[in-house]
């Protein structure tokens, strides 16, 4: 028997399937997934977001952290890290009905997010592949444009009991 832990003692952590202040979801899809079903999933990416990030992930490029270093490249200003804007695709995903597992990922990176700027990855089932394998349309918009445009594939399983 395996045990799972919630992390009580950690405020700002949410429980599996759960939410923060200022996390919006709209999901429109059944279970089974069919074409044209769609989760999106919308947030803030903070200045908290981008530390903890470089933590977790040990990126600590200036471009993310450093204002006035960043000020001087063509950005004219610190930008969020790419792959911490594409893990909101991941987020979106989380809402999707059963236990998605990420089999691939194809991402292009199309313009900056600012810290501060809201972000929604809106992900589209594009074709049912079998065995529950889904084909997916990915994007991440940001304030202005688009900031990432991409397509994933995907194993979603029954959830255990």
């Amino acid at each position: 028997m395996g045990s799972h832990t919630t992390g009580d003692d950690d405020p700002d952590r949410p429980e599996p399937g759960g939410a923060l202040p200022g996390w919006e979801v709209d999901l429109d899809a059944g279970d089974p997934l069919e074409v044209g079903d769609s989760v999106r999933f919308s947030k803030t990416l903070t200045e908290a977001d981008v530390e903890r990030f470089a933590l977790a992930s040990g990126d600590t490029n200036p471009i993310h952290l450093d204002a006035d270093w960043a000020e001087e490249t063509r950005f004219e200003g610190r930008i969020v890290h790419g792959t911490l804007v594409a893990g909101v695709v991941s987020a979106a995903l989380a809402r999707l009905p059963g236990g998605v597992i990420y089999l691939s990922q194809d991402l292009e990176f199309q313009a900056p997010v600012r810290l501060g700027d809201r972000v929604t990855a809106t992900v589209e089932v594009v074709e049912d592949v079998g065995g529950g394998r889904y084909r997916l349309r990915t994007t991440v918009a940001g304030e202005e444009n688009v900031a990432i445009d991409g397509e994933a594939v995907v194993l979603i399983d029954d959830l255990p009991d």
